[in-house]
């Protein structure tokens, strides 16, 4: 049977869960399993690392550190931003995510960490920079 190696095109249910069991996120929510080319830079080689071998059916779950998942908070992604930017009809409290739209066309999302009348402090790192992340996979096909 065929198994996962270093430049695999794999077709896997990813579930994701912080060390507290709580669930971050699921491929098996939207019914729309990820697809993934190991050595193309769209996980990191820790993640990459754990699917080596594998082969189509098996489950793993396996504990990543922030450096081997989505890193560390950097402060230069934390921006202020000018109140009056802002639409009205966003709802203005701790926490929201806002969707910006890059020059490129891709979506951006910012955390608003802070605001006040004049202005709002986004934060654009990944919300799970600095979280050991639990991930439970399923590979459902390898294709090379």
């Amino acid at each position: 049977m065929q198994q996962i190696t270093s430049n695999s095109t794999v077709i896997l249910h990813i579930n994701m869960k912080l060390t507290d069991d709580s669930v971050v996120d699921s491929t098996r929510v939207s019914h729309k399993p990820a697809k993934i080319t190991l050595g193309s830079g769209e996980v990191t080689p820790a993640f990459e690392y754990e699917l080596i071998g594998l082969k189509s059916g098996d489950k793993k779950s396996f504990t990543l550190a922030p450096q081997d998942a989505f890193g560390y908070p950097n402060p230069a992604n934390i921006h202020k931003m000018p109140r009056q930017r802002f639409d009205n009809k966003i709802k203005m409290e701790k926490g929201t995510i806002i969707e910006f739209e890059q020059l490129n066309g891709h979506p951006l999302l910012g955390i608003i960490r802070d605001f006040n009348d004049d202005e709002v402090i986004l934060d654009f790192n990944h919300p799970l920079c600095g979280q050991s992340v639990v991930f439970e996979v399923e590979i459902l096909e390898i294709a090379e």
